[in-house]
């Protein structure tokens, strides 16, 4: 018997789609990106089928386009994530999300004692392991690991 193939989430007009994020973070890329208080249309799937992942998990965001500082975010997070932009119901632009050198204003230092965390001053970050994601604090020098990373 031939198996059938199905539509598992449905396409979207125009927006963005997050693909290939690890299924147990998926819920966490919808809380630092804040999709909970979007009002346009917002697909999840968790634990789809995935050849590189075993299971994986997709977001669809109807008529929202995502800034590169959003983009960041994602990538201290899930770093092996997709972007897809699409516009027409046509994929117009893929983008693989990549963690930068530096991280600006988007993450917590861990150190109680760093002035970031009493002051009025952006957090500034140097990537010191892109795979394993570590960041090392611009003032304090602490390093902060993927596990211990808050956004903001």
């Amino acid at each position: 018997m031939k198996e059938l193939t199905e539509l598992k989430v449905s396409a979207i007009k125009d927006g963005t789609v997050i693909d290939h994020i690890p299924a147990k973070l998926v819920f966490k890329v919808v809380s630092i990106l804040t999709l909970e208080k979007i009002e346009t249309q917002v697909t999840i799937g968790i634990n789809l089928k995935s050849q590189k992942l075993g299971t994986k998990g997709i977001i669809k965001i109807s008529d929202k386009f995502f800034k590169q500082n959003e983009i960041n975010k994602i990538a201290l997070i899930a770093p092996a994530a997709k972007i897809n932009i699409i516009k027409g119901y046509e994929v117009v632009e893929k983008k693989i999300v990549e963690v930068p050198d530096e991280i600006v204003g988007i993450a917590k230092c861990m150190n109680p004692k760093c002035i970031t965390n009493f002051e009025s001053v952006t957090t500034k970050f140097k990537v010191v392991d892109k795979k394993k994601i570590s960041l090392k604090c611009h003032f304090c020098e602490k390093i902060t690991l993927k596990e211990h990373i808050e956004i903001l």
